[in-house]
């Protein structure tokens, strides 16, 4: 059995920005790639429900989860994650480049990160990304939608060009890095 690649969105855990995140999760779901999320609402809902939805699809919806005390968070998993990641990790917020944010696994278990508009726990994935030199791409409106996002992460405005993006990265031979 052949590795499928995992590719990782990472956006609000409020908003779903429905219009970037479904076109995403269904182009997604066709590619033959795993979907992995933080597993809660907002954009990691819609990408998930989008991407769920594809007919004959080959790739799960992965969700790391944030726990407290050996339980997951109310919320936690939405309902299309497959493969649920039940971790001791806390929401991140501005905590997430801490060394106890379930941000690192997010980061580190993905071939490719495409971030979408979210706050400071995004942003601190976006950072991560960079740190440990992992392929990542923002899909957004425009660069605001994500507080403080690192001038190293290529901002993608259209389908398309996210598409080229992943599709680059994930061609076969030498993986190019951030």
């Amino acid at each position: 059995m052949e590795r499928l690649p995992i590719v990782a969105v990472l956006g609000s855990a409020v908003d779903e920005h429905d219009d970037l995140a479904r076109p995403l999760g269904r182009w997604l779901g066709g590619l033959g790639v795993h979907l992995l999320t933080g597993g809660g609402g907002g954009v990691m809902a819609a990408v998930s429900r989008a991407f769920h939805a594809v007919p004959g699809r080959h790739g799960l919806v992965i969700g790391v989860l944030p726990g407290e005390a050996g339980h997951t968070l109310q919320g936690y998993p939405n309902p299309w994650v497959e493969i649920p990641i039940a971790t001791h990790l806390p929401l991140s917020g501005a905590q997430g480049t801490d060394a106890k944010s379930r941000n690192h696994i997010n980061v580190l278990s993905a071939d490719v990160i495409v971030v979408m508009a979210g706050r400071a726990g995004t942003s601190s994935e976006a950072h991560l990304a960079i740190v440990y030199r992992k392929p990542i791409a923002a899909f957004v409106h425009n660069q605001s939608d994500i507080p403080d996002l690192a001038p190293e992460v290529p901002v993608c405005t259209t389908l398309d060009a996210i598409k080229a993006f992943v599709m680059n990265v994930l061609k076969p031979g030498p993986r190019p890095v951030a």
